[in-house]
């Protein structure tokens, strides 16, 4: 068996290599991949080198939503057997801190998380990863679905950010993948009325083809009026802002309703953004803010399996392994065109 990788060797330029098999350490398995998900930040480190204050260093591997079948037990694994397939939830925590013991493990500061430097991702034929972190997946979820069950928990934890619930009128900024599974998330939760706004007709068409009771097009529409519009000037009980644009950010004071909560999701390229918290003030409306997920792997697992979420619905393009390079280019060169890229993997 050999073991490939494809490496970021520099901005926008990739290389597959022939790597060493793993050897699982106790508690781990070896996963043989058989998709991985191109994520925005995926693209974002080969675009621009970096994230805020994570920069690549070196040559580096990206991805981090990935599902395959497990080849190989380490030592002292009791829950996996070979043939199993899996999904990995990509970030390995330290399990000691006071965040880890409260149960909010993503905000460990130690975390060890699939492409994010200095630890490389999995875009990788064969990959260790501990039996703690794969999940195994029914019969009837694929594992094309099973990648996307990260995406999908960042989707989940938005929802339940936000306390949607039965009957809610929600608006989501931004119907890119992440903006869709909140979509997914939301119509789970029993929001009755879901108002998707983007600037990307492709976008939007998923978005209504999702579930999306209206899509306002940024572009052509005044999206304050039609929300106004929408709700007699009462605004929406839960904005989720899921582009990550300044402009988004500061339209989510005006969108959201007297009493209701702002979900903040994406990551503008700004850090500090002017903002009107007078608004917030007068409608006594929360704030909250979403950082990956947590303990949602086997509710996202069990929602596709129910039928409750159809998440391959957001997957418009899928190339294999060796084309690793022409799909980053592909989905940089076309953003207007995809929603969600798959890598299925040789």
């Amino acid at each position: 068996m050999k073991n490939r990788a494809f490496y970021m060797t520099e901005l926008k330029k990739m290389e597959m290599r022939e790597i060493e098999m793993p050897v699982p350490a106790e508690g781990e398995v070896i996963v043989k991949l058989e998709y991985v998900g191109i994520c925005g930040s995926d693209v974002h480190y080969l675009e621009h080198g970096r994230i805020g204050d994570f920069v690549v260093e070196g040559d580096f591997i990206l991805g981090h939503e990935c599902a395959g079948k497990v080849v190989q037990l380490g030592s002292g694994v009791k829950h996996l057997k070979v043939g199993d397939r899996v999904a990995l939830e990509p970030g390995i925590t330290c399990g000691q801190c006071e965040f880890c013991k409260s149960g909010k493990y993503n905000l460990c500061p130690d975390v060890q998380f699939l492409a994010t430097p200095p630890f490389h991702g999995c875009l990788m034929d064969y990959i260790a990863f501990p039996e703690n972190m794969a999940f195994k997946l029914p019969d009837n979820v694929s594992s094309e679905e099973g990648a996307l069950v990260e995406p999908l928990s960042v989707g989940l934890h938005a929802a339940a950010q936000g306390g949607i619930k039965l009957g809610d009128h929600v608006v989501i900024l931004g119907a890119g993948c992440i903006g869709l599974v909140t979509l997914l998330a939301c119509k789970a939760f029993g929001a009755t009325d879901i108002v998707v706004v983007d600037i990307i007709e492709k976008r939007l068409e998923a978005a209504k083809r999702l579930g999306a009771t209206q899509v306002i097009n940024a572009r052509q529409e005044d999206v304050l009026g039609v929300v106004a519009a929408l709700t007699d000037g009462a605004g929406m009980d839960k904005v989720i802002e899921t582009a990550g644009s300044e402009h988004t950010v500061k339209q989510t004071p005006y969108l959201v309703k007297r009493g209701g909560s702002i979900v903040l999701v994406g990551l503008a390229a700004k850090d500090i953004i002017d903002f009107d918290f007078m608004q917030i003030m007068f409608k006594e409306a929360d704030i909250k803010s979403v950082f990956r997920y947590r303990n949602l792997y086997p509710a996202a697992i069990g929602a596709i399996s129910g039928g409750k979420i159809d998440v391959k619905g957001i997957v418009t393009h899928e190339f294999s392994f060796e084309e690793s390079q022409k799909a980053f280019d592909f989905v940089i060169d076309n953003k207007e065109e995809v929603v969600k890229a798959v890598i299925k993997m040789g």
